[in-house]
């Protein structure tokens, strides 16, 4: 006999997390990766979860290792 619970959760309509909720779910250790043109060159831009530019890479290697030491806080002081 199941004695668990039906799993009523229903997600969220697209667009209607609140900058809170957005936060809770990682936002502030959250980035991406995309091609984007700089000075008429090719290269990988990073931005924020919330679309602000942080950086650029010439290679998807590097822009990806630089996401993954931001996200982990690697090689930070302290």
């Amino acid at each position: 006999m199941n004695t668990n619970a039906p799993d009523n959760h229903v997600p969220p309509a697209p667009g209607s997390l609140s900058a809170e909720d957005f936060l809770a779910l990682g936002a502030e250790t959250t980035a991406f990766v995309k091609a984007i043109e700089v000075d008429g060159k090719p290269v990988y831009g990073i931005f924020s979860a919330f679309g602000q530019p942080l950086g650029y890479a010439e290679s998807f290697a590097v822009a990806q290792a630089t996401v993954l030491i931001l996200a982990t806080g690697a090689g930070t002081p302290g």
